[in-house]
């Protein structure tokens, strides 16, 4: 027989066809989809081989294996019209076996969705792993891994794990050789930003044929907190570098995009560029922003942890003043 649950009205977001995860014993019960929501992501596990000095999701040292088990459920309950769907961790290929038996349940129940999976992209060094990938043969299947540096004690230092630089660069050249899409990710703070422009000349040049590559602003929480003098930098003081890496990709016909940062802390030459990225769960804007012009196709910012505020920030009252805002 079915088993019941009522809610409070705390839970109003909760609409029809949302899938809960319920613990029977204890009454508790985690959000796993929402069917209004455009950022939907399963989270594979704690557990990582990376020890990013600002990863959003600190890595723990848990056994979590029960999250596949549970995704597992979950999958055939998803709408078959799904446009996208997300799996992040830490490292979900820690357990690479599971979960591409996971990914294979996703190409039988949703061969339409676009798949997205972050991963630190180590695994894929083993060409058994990158084998058993390929295999799965999903058409819409894409590996988000980020690359923070072009110099390998760089990378190595921002990930916490010494030869991890060349163990990525491997898994990108055997995903690739096997015809796998590839996304690379840079997260901009401190450490990486001073040489973006290094970093997206060496991509265009080395990896030119990767799918995308996302320039990604800094989510101050986790790690980021913790490390904040570290890591803290103010975008309108790496504004003009970025657009220069931003063209010098696109030049290369390298597809690129800006993520999480808003239209006033970018060079307007490089806007059509910038994309709403922040999901929608943790996704907000200033009191400024009320009266900007530009709200609507601005990515605002993450309300998740305690974000810095740039000085920077500011709206646009027209859309003539934003064009005519100066980009240096």
């Amino acid at each position: 027989m079915p088993a019941l649950a009522s809610l409070g009205e705390n839970y109003d977001y909760l609409a029809p066809g949302d899938i809960l995860g319920m613990d029977g014993a204890t009454g508790r019960f985690r959000v796993l989809f929402r069917a209004n929501s455009r950022h939907n992501a399963f989270l594979v596990t704690e557990r990582c081989n990376n020890y990013c000095v600002m990863c959003s999701q600190p890595p723990r040292n848990v056994d979590d294996l029960w999250l596949l088990d549970e995704i597992a459920t979950a999958i055939p309950l998803l709408p078959k019209s799904l446009p996208s769907l997300g799996f992040t961790g830490g490292e979900p290929l820690l357990r690479a076996e599971r979960f591409i038996e996971i990914l294979h349940e996703c190409r039988s129940c949703l061969p339409q969705t676009t798949i997205h999976v972050l991963s630190n992209g180590r695994a894929f060094a083993d060409p058994a792993i990158t084998r058993a990938w390929a295999g799965i043969e999903h058409p819409n299947l894409t590996v988000g891994i980020p690359v923070y540096s072009d110099v390998a004690h760089l990378h190595d230092y921002v990930v916490q794990a010494k030869g991890a630089f060349d163990e990525t660069l491997l898994g990108i050249l055997r995903l690739k050789d096997k015809g796998q899409r590839v996304e690379i990710r840079v997260v901009l703070h401190a450490i990486t930003a001073p040489r973006i422009v290094e970093l997206c000349s060496w991509l265009a040049r080395n990896l030119p044929f990767v799918d995308h590559v996302a320039l990604m602003g800094l989510e101050d929480t986790g790690f980021a907190i913790a490390n904040k003098d570290k890591l803290w930098i103010d975008p309108v003081d790496y504004r003009d570098d970025l657009a220069e890496g931003v063209t010098r990709l696109a030049s290369a016909a390298v597809p690129v995009s800006i993520y999480n940062l808003p239209l006033c802390l970018v060079r307007e030459d490089v806007w059509p560029f910038a994309v709403q990225s922040i999901s929608d769960w943790k996704n907000g804007y200033g009191d400024s922003c009320a009266e900007c012009a530009e709200r609507e196709s601005c990515a605002g910012f993450f309300t998740s942890g305690r974000p810095i505020k740039s000085r920077g920030i500011k709206p646009f009252i027209t859309r003539r003043q934003a064009l005519e805002a100066p980009t240096h």
